[in-house]
């Protein structure tokens, strides 16, 4: 299968595809009379089972321990570790479920009795939640794949994001399309950041990056673009260019790298956000959708080991102050 059929047939961007494949995971293959990388029997399996074990919430380092253990012992240590955190987990969500349940039948019999409870203050509650005991919690060993979905959907529904302002900059842009984009374009800005000395002349840089153009079904390459904030007069040659950045106010969620996946539920938490709503602007490759590259750093210092936490960012105003005229004045309003 090409990777634009293993996308398509498991509902996989193409891009984590390719990063399975960097760090590892899986491998692809090119035949001589064929252009396109070509994945086997043995890469779809593999990635099939990456696919569960990331909706288990296992890290990619521990899948790379669990897929490669041959004698299985060391995969072993590393779901008991993952047991281990869950049971933690659920024991906190236990004890926070306990007491929210015994502050609402407190204040329902106050309600009752038209006598207003002060939680805070209540000695008797303050007891009941030192005593706790979270119960058991037994799940059912044998779960199918819909369950497993659902559940993992669930998790993510509930995401940490804030909101804020990205100041207008002038940027070095690097865009290509064909295999490896995100490679070929981040190369080149790695290249330009070293030889400006950029962390001296702008120790404030900032590295964002997006589709452009965005996969397509049936095309089996896509683009990415790099831009990387330098000062206004600096000048840049081919194949860069250099570009202005207009900012404005955005929707950040912290990712590690390659858990793209996460970007759906994002959009699906902002299509029914409360306060925000999405606002589509330029740059157009992912509908003005950015992923700031957090160590950015890491281009100039050639330590890519370390280059693992983006912010996603989604473009949006604030739904009360959809008339002002201009970014700035959404984020002084706010």
């Amino acid at each position: 299968m090409t990777i634009g059929e293993v996308s398509k047939t498991y509902a996989v961007s193409a891009r984590m595809i390719r990063y399975y494949e960097k760090i590892g995971l899986i491998e692809s293959h090119r035949r001589k009379e064929y252009a396109y990388r070509i994945y086997d029997e043995a890469a779809v399996r593999r990635l099939r089972q990456i696919m569960i074990l990331r909706k288990l919430r296992i890290s990619l380092k521990q899948i790379g321990v669990i897929l490669n253990d041959i004698g299985q012992t060391q995969a072993l240590e590393v779901l008991r570790e993952n047991m281990t955190g869950l049971d933690e987990e659920i024991h906190a969500l236990n004890t926070i479920r306990s007491i929210l349940d015994a502050f609402v039948h407190r204040l329902d019999d106050g309600i009752r009795a038209k006598v207003r409870v002060d939680l805070l203050e209540d000695s008797e509650l303050i007891e009941i939640a030192d005593a706790l005991i979270s119960p058991k919690n037994h799940l059912k060993e044998d779960c199918s794949m819909e369950e497993l979905n659902q559940a993992s959907e669930r998790m993510e529904r509930n995401m940490d994001i804030r909101f804020i302002y990205l100041p207008p900059a002038t940027v070095a842009a690097s865009q290509f399309t064909g295999e490896n984009p995100e490679d070929v374009s981040g190369d080149r800005v790695k290249a330009l950041i070293k030889e400006r000395d950029l962390p001296v002349v702008k120790p404030d840089f900032r590295l964002y990056g997006f589709n452009n153009p965005s996969p397509q079904e049936g095309e089996e390459y896509y683009g990415y673009e790099f831009w990387v904030t330098i000062p206004e007069d600096m000048e840049v040659t081919k194949p860069l260019e250099k570009k202005q950045f207009a900012g404005g106010l955005y929707a950040a969620h912290c990712i590690k790298m390659g858990d793209f996946h996460e970007w759906g539920a994002f959009f699906e938490q902002m299509k029914n956000h409360e306060d925000y709503e999405i606002q589509w602007r330029e740059p157009f490759g992912m509908g003005g959708a950015l992923e700031e590259h957090l160590n950015a750093f890491s281009f100039y210092t050639g330590s890519e080991s370390d280059f693992i936490q983006l912010d996603l960012l989604i473009p949006v105003t604030k739904k009360s102050d959809k008339e002002t005229n201009t970014p700035l004045q959404r984020h002084q309003d706010i």
